[in-house]
């Protein structure tokens, strides 16, 4: 996420670039800050502002893009960044969206955070006085007279840039004299509408890449206990069929042994009953002789 925070003095841009910073792990730019770490560091194009700033010049634009280009390079600023204090003019936008072309990048949005401006004069009023009140002193950056000076200057010189990132469809306009909480709310919505948010529950190409190498094996794994588990259940069933099988077969064995002896006692019945009828005449005839 690439972004661009606009806003006159006093609307909230540190607030909210610093909110946005920790909400999603990326890095706020900010120019001065910029241009004194590579003063430090020694780069070439700090060197080159250093020599500038020591003379009492102002640092040209192409001098603050070529700090801006070397700062985006490094590992901290891939997830994306918001640039605090440039551009401030047209030109500056301009060699901008030259330097991220070249290093084929995209800036996602411009935020514009519009406020009253008499609102601002008489918060600034207020807490002047406040502090006057605890008996400390009022900073000369933080008076009436001095944001009103700052006021115009955003007026002449960085005005312009809301006309020329509403031409290019990157400006987004929020209301900067709601709450703290609102607004950052407001600039979520909207960043998250035009798909400058990654989404919820998102995770790094190699965490991804994991866990979806995972899920076959989780759901193999369970088809397979499933299958274990039908085995069991066919094992047993099997079981219960072959348990009559023998009760049957004995039961069968006893019915024919019955049936034998059934036979055979039949047979030794009759044969008895056929004996004794033969015997009957045998004795008849006996007895007729005898008596003749």
């Amino acid at each position: 996420m690439r972004l661009i925070l606009l806003g006159p003095p006093g609307s909230g841009k540190g607030t909210q670039a610093q909110r946005l910073v920790h909400k999603h792990g990326i890095v706020q730019l900010s120019t001065g800050e910029m241009l004194r770490a590579a003063v430090a560091a020694g780069t070439p194009v700090g060197l080159q502002a250093k020599e500038i700033m020591a003379n009492g010049g102002l640092v040209p634009d192409e001098v603050v893009v070529g700090i801006i280009a070397d700062r985006i390079e490094q590992p901290d600023a891939k997830k994306g960044f918001i640039l605090d204090g440039f551009p401030r003019t047209v030109p500056q936008a301009e060699a901008l969206d030259d330097l991220l072309k070249r290093k084929h990048l995209k800036l996602d949005a411009v935020v514009e955070l519009r406020v009253n401006e008499s609102a601002l004069l008489e918060r600034v009023e207020k807490r002047a006085e406040e502090t006057r009140a605890r008996g400390e002193e009022v900073r000369l950056d933080d008076t009436p007279e001095v944001l009103t000076k700052r006021l115009a200057q955003y007026r002449s010189m960085t005005e312009p840039l809301i006309h020329y990132y509403s031409e290019r469809r990157k400006l987004l306009t929020v209301d900067g004299m709601m709450t703290i909480e609102h607004v950052t709310r407001e600039i979520n919505r909207i960043l998250a509408a035009i798909g400058a948010l990654e989404p919820k529950g998102h995770e790094e190409p190699a965490k991804a890449a994991n866990k979806a190498a995972k899920r076959p094996a989780k759901k193999t794994a369970k088809a397979a206990k499933k299958a274990a588990k039908g085995a069991k259940k066919a094992a047993k069933g099997a079981k219960k069929a072959t348990k009559p099988a023998p009760k049957a077969a004995k039961g069968a064995g006893r019915g024919a042994s019955k049936a034998r002896t059934a036979r055979s006692t039949a047979r030794g019945v009759s044969a008895r009953k056929g004996a004794k009828a033969a015997k009957k005449p045998a004795k008849k005839v006996t007895k007729k002789r005898a008596k003749r």
